[in-house]
């Protein structure tokens, strides 16, 4: 291909649109992005329009073990940035490396159409303030983000109070005077209870499982930063953490939290020593799952009730990539099936970046999977052997890197993997591809 046929469209400014558009710069790769913000950040700026930040949201794991490897956080942020910080971050990433020139701004991505068969090119649409565009590319690659488009569950009967998602809650003062319940008691659920905690008349918290709660600091260091260093069988692992998660955090079962139904890590853990606290002071109610709506009153599985103004839904979000069908991503049940999370078994000319979640995964750990795919576009181009055996193993069928843990059926657990096994796997291909070795 030649002219702009030969460059890639690059959907999203948020970290791993960033860290692709480094890469690609880097990588002699020409590009265009798009954004449908006025600016870089993705979610983590709270005043973009596809943006679920609320006031008080921080990092749940620490800068440390969070920041790109080759743009550390500044030494005056906190160990746990608020939103706020984490914006300054992405902007400064982006001043570094000089990429906001290679973005469209405010334009908003319609569609991506295959002009053909794989390696003919794609039709990208957009819309502008200008109006509406078309261009050819000869690859997509999509960092949109994987929480933006809320989950909302369907439940029997009418509420009568005000019902929102988490994805609409930006101020604890929306609780002011109320009484609120939370559904769900994953992060942001956890979070949101305490700010209700603080700001409502009453808040109860609604769960359908339970979880391992994780505390943020473990003698005095963030908690994540205390493991690495001796690398444990994940049967001795569970014994080992799961004997600290006791001596820190107790034993949530007393304040009312269900029992976990699944093992240490099959799961995504609360990272949350609040919500403890106030279940343990009696300033939070844990309840079971909704049966039933009726005008104020919540009805619960176990046969109690409660009159309550606001009930606030955090339940996750879905994948949603609306500019492209799905069937192009080879979309199998509640995810896109590709190779390391990224890479169409067919196709070399669309990748899907972000769409991966492991517990200290971090934004490193994303950078390196976008490396690979660069790597492996400029090792196409190049005719290398080791991007030609790359070529060759995602097409010939492969799982996903869970490592062999059995991670619960759940669809924001469907692109999950194990962080060490994935890891591994990223850095030995992307070694292979710029060391030339096949």
């Amino acid at each position: 291909m030649t002219g702009a046929h030969e460059r890639f469209a690059l959907i999203g400014a948020g970290p791993m649109g960033l860290a692709a558009a480094k890469l690609l710069s880097q990588n002699g790769i020409e590009f265009q992005g798009f954004e449908l913000h006025s600016g870089v950040g993705g979610l983590w700026d709270i005043d973009g329009p596809l943006s679920t930040m609320y006031e008080s949201a921080h990092l749940i794991s620490s800068k440390k073990m969070t920041e790109f490897a080759d743009f550390p956080m500044r030494e005056e942020a906190a160990e746990y940035p608020s939103h706020r910080e984490m914006k300054r971050y992405f902007e400064a990433f982006a001043e570094k490396f000089d990429l906001n020139r290679h973005f469209r701004f405010e334009a908003k991505v319609l569609s991506c159409e295959p002009l053909g068969g794989p390696g003919e090119g794609w039709c990208v649409t957009w819309r502008d303030e200008q109006g509406e565009h078309a261009e050819e590319f000869s690859g997509v690659l999509i960092a949109n983000g994987t929480l933006s488009t809320p989950n909302m569950p369907v439940f029997k009967g009418a509420f009568s109070g005000e019902l929102i998602h988490s994805s609409q809650y930006r101020s604890a003062s929306q609780f002011d005077g109320k009484r609120v319940l939370v559904i769900g008691a994953g992060n942001s659920g956890c979070d949101i209870a305490v700010d209700a905690i603080h700001h409502g008349v009453s808040c109860d918290l609604s769960m359908r499982r339970g979880y391992y709660f994780v505390p943020k600091y473990v003698f005095g260091k963030p908690a994540d930063t205390m493991g690495g260093v001796i690398k444990l069988p994940m049967t001795i692992k569970r014994k080992v953490d799961g004997a600290i998660l006791k001596w820190f955090v107790g034993d949530p079962q007393k304040y009312g939290f269900p029992k976990p139904d699944y093992k240490l890590y099959e799961s995504h853990p609360v990272v949350n020593s609040l919500v403890l606290y106030h279940a343990g002071h009696g300033d939070l109610t844990v309840r079971p799952d909704i049966d039933q709506f009726d005008g104020n009153t919540v009805h619960f599985k176990d046969g109690s009730s409660a009159d309550y103004d606001i009930i606030l839904a955090a339940t996750g979000y879905k994948l949603d990539y609306p500019f492209i069908e799905n069937a192009l991503l080879n979309w199998q049940g509640d995810a896109p099936h590709l190779y390391l999370n990224c890479m169409h078994p067919e196709r070399d000319d669309i990748f899907v970046l972000g769409m991966v979640e492991a517990s200290g995964l971090g934004w490193q750990g994303r950078h390196e999977q976008a490396e690979m795919v660069v790597r492996y576009i400029k090792g196409l181009r190049q005719g290398s052997n080791a991007a030609k055996a790359l070529q060759k193993t995602k097409a010939s069928g492969f799982e996903r890197a869970t490592g062999g843990m059995n991670y619960i059926k759940l669809p924001r657990m469907a692109y999950y993997v194990d962080k060490a096994t994935y890891r591994k796997a990223v850095t030995q291909w992307t070694r292979k591809l710029t060391g030339g070795r096949s």
